[in-house]
């Protein structure tokens, strides 16, 4: 999704939550001098482009549902989904993050191949100082505001759903999404709310959950 599409979605998000778009935008420029001109959005595109992608998301359902992962699909995890494929012997060919959910598996996937895709907001500063240095791997910068010259914007609010904006813009055949639960009950106000958000944002781009 372009920019100028995504950005009224992004400013009813800043609205609802309360975000600030001058801390997110802060966020965006750290990343973008951590990275400085590392920036592997070809490999990713030339991962996707044409492609089967199965998207990850990290509902207690993801340990049900990897049957569902088709041999020769590209395979996408959200944060922390990727622990659980990695524990069960798949490697994501990507993981789209904001950090939170960041492990030392994480520096480990990266070293053998995986592209981390590192996201900024308002909330991860200290994150992004701590991890994106320590990764050595294929790295793309993404941020949720105005994109910069290697900080890329798909579209797309949390992890799970940034996740398919990305193979949705990139040009994938077929998109499938396994280990999401948008309607969970379960969680703080606030996660309800982000999981409301992914179930709209989704629905955006075809996916009706």
């Amino acid at each position: 999704m372009k920019f100028s599409a995504w950005e009224p979605h992004y400013r009813e998000i800043l609205a609802y939550f309360g975000f600030s778009r001058e801390d997110d935008e802060r966020a965006a420029r750290l990343l973008a001098d951590l990275v400085g001109t590392r920036d592997d959005l070809l490999a990713l595109s030339m991962l996707v482009q044409g492609r089967d992608v199965v998207v990850c998301g990290n509902a207690p359902c993801l340990a049900r549902d990897l049957t569902r992962i088709t041999p020769g699909s590209v395979v996408f995890a959200a944060d922390a989904a990727a622990d659980v494929l990695f524990a069960r012997g798949i490697r994501p060919d990507a993981v789209f993050t904001d950090l939170d959910g960041a492990t030392d598996h994480l520096i480990e996937m990266n070293r053998a191949g995986t592209i981390v895709v590192v996201h900024a907001h308002g909330d991860n500063i200290p994150l992004l100082q701590h991890w994106v240095k320590r990764l050595p791997g294929p790295l793309v910068a993404t941020t949720q505001s105005t994109p910069l010259e290697h900080v890329h914007n798909f579209g797309g609010f949390s992890d799970g759903d940034r996740a398919v904006f990305a193979a949705d813009a990139l040009g994938a055949k077929t998109i499938t999404l396994i280990g999401f639960d948008l309607d969970d009950k379960n969680v703080d106000p606030v996660k309800r709310g982000k999981l409301q958000w992914a179930k709209k944002l989704l629905a955006l781009i075809g996916h009706d959950l």
